[in-house]
């Protein structure tokens, strides 16, 4: 179908690139992951896997599919020659929990599984170096203690359960999921997030010990504002995935 008579083009278009923002940092491995966006009460887009994959590095809009909530196609022939993910019960759940949660992404970063399998407490143990990261590990970012393949919708309000209200939580011995009002809002938390748990690990292994900022600080450390930590950040990040993805 022409670009400009597909249904949604540019919102999958948002998907699939945020696909490739979060394959080129290393969120993603392979075919594994995917990001969704709600479009209303009802259906989804969400990236699909075809016969010709060629991993989520390599997401097209076309991947991103409109589904209704219970995995069937959003609209007629739309699921033709695609599968819907069988954890698509993260995305319906997380997105269940607020209406807020519009954009939902399930990645696995090697770095966050690895920190919370060590038992580290991912903590605010730096402040401007990532100012919306501090925050986000200030709040707490929860633990969903189960290392499963999340396909049903029992598994899914666990997991949404163990939220807690929170746009992120660690999948134990598999991933994260984070909720957000958009698709790049999802992944720069997701970036947020893996980099407090590499840091977190290079501290400790250098012999270090993690300590979080002094409770001083945080006036110092505000919110600048979705034009800076959401529009900037994510052109620096979209421009990376092209040198990295060699698009």
């Amino acid at each position: 179908m022409e670009r400009s008579r597909q249904p949604l083009y540019a919102q999958r278009s948002d998907v699939a690139e945020a696909c490739r923002v979060a394959a080129a940092r290393g969120l993603v491995d392979g075919i594994l992951g995917h990001i969704s966006l709600r479009i209303d009460d009802q259906r989804l887009l969400i990236r699909c896997r075809s016969a010709d994959d060629r991993g989520v590095a390599s997401t097209r809009a076309s991947d991103i599919r409109l589904v209704n909530f219970d995995g069937s196609a959003g609209l007629p022939g739309e699921l033709d020659g695609y599968s819907v993910p069988n954890e698509l019960p993260v995305h319906t759940a997380a997105m269940a929990v607020s209406p807020d949660n519009r954009a939902v992404a399930h990645l696995h970063p090697p770095h966050v599984v690895a920190a919370d399998l060590a038992g580290i407490e991912l903590m605010p143990i730096y402040g401007a170096y990532d100012i919306p990261g501090a925050h986000l590990a200030r709040a707490g970012i929860p633990v969903y203690r189960r290392a499963v393949l999340i396909r049903t919708m029992e598994l899914g309000s666990e997991m949404a359960d163990a939220m807690n209200g929170r746009p992120v939580v660690i999948c134990r011995g598999h991933g994260i999921t984070s909720a957000s009002t958009s698709v790049q809002g999802a992944v720069l938390q997701a970036i947020s997030v893996s980099e407090l748990a590499r840091m977190s690990l290079q501290i400790l292994s250098a012999g270090g010990v993690l300590r979080p900022i002094d409770d001083a600080d945080w006036s110092d450390l505000p919110d600048l504002g979705p034009s800076f930590n959401t529009a900037t950040a994510w052109r620096h990040e979209v421009a990376l995935a092209d040198i990295t993805n060699g698009n």
